[in-house]
């Protein structure tokens, strides 16, 4: 009977140890787990920010292109008007000559077409 009481005591041991193992494997399931998904939040939220972040450096790109593009445009519709107006100034002068010489000086003819009637 000892040794069956004492077989039974080994088996409820051996019972009670397993339990415990299988507590302890749990409790560190359960802690894995939880640190994989602080890893798994950790790592989206890294990534997350690498996106922002050349997204933010392309924005900047393309903004800074088109107003690369718009000083561009700026300066050549000034050049372009300083331009017309130096044509301008430069032939006015001729230009007013030619405009008044044309009004002023009427030379009177008889047009070929005039039939004189008699």
């Amino acid at each position: 009977m000892t040794s069956q009481s004492q077989g039974i005591q080994q088996l409820l041991q051996a019972e009670k140890r397993a339990k415990d193992k299988l507590e302890e494997a749990k409790k560190r399931k359960g802690k894995r787990l939880r640190q994989a998904k602080e890893e798994a939040i950790a790592e989206v939220d890294h990534y997350r920010l690498q996106r922002e972040k050349e997204f933010r450096n392309k924005q900047t790109n393309v903004m800074g292109s088109q107003g690369n593009l718009s000083t561009k445009i700026e300066e050549q519709t000034k050049e372009t008007v300083r331009n017309l107006t130096s044509s301008y100034h430069k032939n006015m002068e001729s230009m007013m000559k030619k405009l008044l010489s044309t009004i002023c000086d009427i030379n009177p003819e008889v047009h070929p077409n005039f039939r004189h009637a008699a």
